[in-house]
């Protein structure tokens, strides 16, 4: 299936690319999949020929129109060269998980050049046992994590040997854009985006009469609760909960964490819940052990979580997410009960009746200046996010994939916190801004703690839970 470029871009989407005036709200999403051996180079590259033609946003820049006339556009970059996106290079010494995450927390806060496709991987050879990793860097605007996941599947094999593909698809076509094209472009789907709003409002505008003449009462109060629902969902956010992990910096490093998925779910399962409210659970947990250790027990945090808007017809790729700020409690002793209540704010806000309306709130936002809603944004205490990754075993260039560590941003809050499932195993990604979190060893042990604690509710055992080398 080849992805269809829309050339405008969605407000949420243009909205981390305003942000990003300020470098701490930067929306870099970083991934370190772990190989046995190391891929066959030229095959590694043919299979990225091809998903970036079946994924032609990979082939696009993002541009904005002079004196911001028009919304921010996605147009093929007729420049494009896949040699400057892939790299190579061997690990330094002593070639562990280790220097690979100082690499790719690195490469997550250095910027995109933005003359080029907003994505870059690297190959990192010559690690311990013959083994190597792939850091993938890639701009939330271009896509999210399932979006993400979707694109792999032109990239990955499900065995070691891999199998010819038929003909490579045709290259996109890509023309220089020049400023008054650019200019032309933007005003013609200004029109054209206003006229089909107001086509669709008329076409609704019978029904809406109907409806105000049989419930005017329950058409005024589904208003007011529409209403409610946006200011709640865009009310600024002036300080943080946490009172330990307050400062921010440019500064951030990357942990993993190894959690089995049958424990997980099963945990989860046995309060009434998802693997994601065990998740939840498990890092509130650690975050509560976290601040009682030093002497700032907190009992509720708020966090950034991605609620999908993806519909089952879309293109594969893109992002197709939007962002809620959730309180959810910390401080509850019982992990059982954490669970529960995890669920049910969950549950709450996914149907919150905002949620359509998300990308027009993020147009709003975006006229605002960057310093109202960059503040907003640094008072969340953590962003969490879980990825359903792939149940099997996959293969790049025969070299077998034995971990997939999902790195997302910040985006101004003291940490991230993304779980990908595979293969049977959570593999955890922690991006932790060192201003925010002064001693990660310990919140990592503190995390351990959380999820151990958690899979006990399933019969899970109290070494399961592993920091991979």
């Amino acid at each position: 299936m080849v992805e269809s470029l829309d050339p405008v871009v969605r407000e949420v989407d243009a909205f981390a690319v305003h942000m990003e005036e300020d470098p701490l709200l930067r929306s870099t999403i970083v991934a370190v999949a772990l190989f046995d051996t190391t891929p066959d180079w030229d095959v590694f590259v043919d299979r990225m020929e091809r998903a970036t033609r079946l994924a032609p946003s990979f082939r696009s820049l993002l541009v904005q129109p002079p004196l911001r006339l028009g919304p921010l556009r996605r147009i093929p970059d007729p420049d494009f060269d896949l040699s400057w996106h892939l790299r190579r290079m061997a690990a330094p010494a002593p070639h562990t998980l280790d220097e690979v995450l100082s690499f790719a927390s690195t490469s997550g806060m250095t910027a995109f050049d933005v003359a080029r496709p907003l994505w870059e991987f690297t190959l990192v050879e010559d690690l311990t046992d013959g083994r190597a990793a792939l850091v993938m860097k890639v701009h939330h605007s271009l896509t999210d994590g399932i979006g993400g996941i979707q694109l792999a599947q032109h990239v990955v094999d499900l065995q070691r040997e891999a199998p010819e593909l038929g003909p490579m698809p045709e290259v996109p076509p890509a023309e220089p854009t020049s400023t008054a094209r650019l200019v032309v472009d933007s005003f013609s789907s200004n029109l054209t985006r206003t006229a089909a709003l107001a086509g669709d409002r008329l076409r609704r505008l019978p029904g809406d009469l109907v409806g105000l003449i049989r419930d005017p009462i329950g058409v005024a109060g589904r208003g007011l609760e529409v209403a409610g629902s946006i200011i709640n969902f865009a009310r600024p956010v002036t300080r943080t909960m946490s009172p330990l992990m307050t400062d921010r910096r440019l500064a951030w490093r990357y942990h993993a964490l190894d959690v089995p998925f049958a424990e997980l779910r099963l945990a989860g399962k046995s309060a009434d819940g998802t693997v994601n409210d065990a998740f939840m659970a498990a890092v509130a947990g650690g975050l509560a052990r976290y601040h009682d250790r030093h002497g700032l027990p907190v009992e509720e945090l708020r966090v950034t979580m991605p609620v999908s808007v993806r519909a089952s017809d879309d293109a594969e790729g893109g992002n197709r997410i939007t962002l809620a700020r959730i309180v959810i409690p910390v401080g509850l002793a019982d992990p059982a009960e954490r669970i529960r209540a995890i669920r049910s704010i969950s549950r709450q806000w996914r149907s919150e009746p905002s949620i359509p309306y998300t990308n027009a709130i993020a147009g709003a936002l975006n006229l605002l200046p960057r310093t109202i809603t960059g503040d907003m944004l640094k008072h969340v205490d953590f962003t969490a996010s879980n990825v359903p990754g792939f149940s099997d075993a996959i293969y790049v260039g025969g070299a077998r994939v034995t971990a997939f560590y999902p790195f997302g941003p910040p985006i101004g809050a003291s940490a991230n916190f993304t779980l990908m499932s595979y293969a049977g195993t959570c593999n955890i990604g922690l991006t932790a801004d060192r201003g925010a979190i002064t001693n990660p060893e310990e919140l990592m042990s503190c995390l351990v703690e959380g999820f151990d604690e958690v899979l006990g509710l399933g019969g899970g055992q109290d070494d399961s839970v592993r920091r991979p080398t």
